[in-house]
């Protein structure tokens, strides 16, 4: 039986299904793409959306024979073999990596003066967002491209299609676990569809069964199910809805979450949404981050429960992240201050100090929590 995923793989934008921002006539990427101006680029979303594909398929509209790499395994002599290969062609080549996000820093080295002179197109793919990890130097020499779990609706034509494709039978209620379970990945769709064809090419529910008893997303039939849900979830902490937050996060567990991403981002709410009206809450996220890490599912569903249920209960305050925010626009905004000389001079004089060269005002303490003892105690001694 053919492979389901090589023989459906798109061939050229119009033949894309989903991500519409980035195939579309209008979409900026195709008319970079299809003018020949579009510049190394870093594609991140979830699994099965397509990522490589894009990839690829500029690699064909470019004309530019296609290197493919896995961050986790690509040797730098490899990449040097290729850059030398092309060194006086023509013709450049597109360097992929996928899983982007892992390469190390003498790789990432390497990439760069290949960048700078444009030897070579690089790209790279990830599930997450790779420029937290890649230096300034790449990141000023790329673009970031979002791409985003497939609709149901899409991966009902993709279904339809492969169906009248490969010749199957397919009943209906098969057809709705296909696309309701896969929560939103074409790959984890197609892969589950060729599997269940090997048993039987009368494709029905129970052996779609048999080989995917749960869904991936059990239950779940919305578009972007994993970022909704996510979501979902740290809304209701954020209202302080035990149940509902608990709801969610045993659909993220049913759904094949990670226990260490759901820890990572109890460890954010607990800095963005708590901050100091409960400082206790980023170390009690922090040691249940620690613990999901040693020791996993199903156990890690006990310790991440506690969690959640700590977080709901704890007062609300975002002024911390609100603070450095607006730090941090002040900064980008051109406001670089003078380090008043006072301050700059090693001395221990308890005379009253002016710490800014000029007044600027980001924290407003709430009267919540311990956050109301912090604002007391810093009246008190100003």
């Amino acid at each position: 039986m053919a492979d389901f995923t090589s023989t459906l793989r798109p061939i050229n934008f119009d033949d894309i299904i989903g991500q519409e921002h980035l195939s579309a006539k209008d979409a900026p990427l195709r008319i970079l793409c299809e003018k020949g101006a579009l510049g190394h680029s870093f594609f991140f979303g979830p699994a099965g959306c397509g990522k490589t594909s894009i990839a690829r398929i500029i690699a064909k509209t470019l004309d530019m024979p296609f290197y493919e790499f896995n961050a986790t395994s690509l040797k730098i002599e490899h990449l040097r073999k290729i850059f030398d290969l092309y060194k006086n062609a023509l013709q450049k080549p597109l360097i992929f990596i996928d899983e982007v996000h892992r390469l190390a820093k003498n790789q990432q080295e390497v990439l760069l003066p290949v960048m700078e002179n444009n030897s070579a197109l690089i790209m790279g793919a990830s599930t997450e967002n790779p420029f937290f990890s890649l230096t300034s130097a790449i990141r000023s020499r790329s673009m970031l491209f979002e791409l985003f779990h497939i609709k149901n609706e899409d991966l009902e034509k993709l279904l339809i299609k492969t169906i009248s494709q490969m010749k199957l039978i397919c009943d209906e209620n098969a057809k709705e676990y296909l696309i309701k379970s896969s929560g939103g990945d074409a790959r984890a769709m197609l892969k589950l569809l060729e599997f269940t064809s090997n048993l039987d090419t009368h494709i029905n529910l129970k052996n779609l069964k048999s080989l995917r008893p749960n869904a991936l997303q059990t239950g779940s039939s919305e578009a972007g199910v994993h970022y909704d849900l996510t979501s979902a979830m740290i809304k209701s902490i954020r209202g302080s809805d035990i149940d509902a937050a608990i709801y969610y996060l045993a659909r993220l567990i049913e759904g094949g979450e990670s226990a260490d991403f759901i820890a990572r981002r109890f460890v954010i709410l607990a800095s963005e949404d708590i901050g100091n009206a409960n400082p206790q809450a980023l170390t009690l996220t922090t040691s249940c981050l620690t613990s999901v890490s040693k020791i996993g599912f199903p156990e890690a569903r006990i310790i991440l429960a506690q969690a959640v249920v700590y977080l709901c209960a704890s007062p609300k305050s975002n002024s911390s992240y609100k603070a450095i925010n607006k730090a941090i626009k002040s900064v980008q905004d051109g406001n670089i201050l003078d380090i008043p000389k006072n301050i700059a001079q090693n001395n221990d004089n308890n005379i009253k100090k002016t710490y800014l060269s000029k007044p600027l005002k980001f924290i407003e303490l709430k009267e919540i929590g311990y956050e109301k003892k912090m604002k007391d105690w810093l009246k008190n001694i100003i």
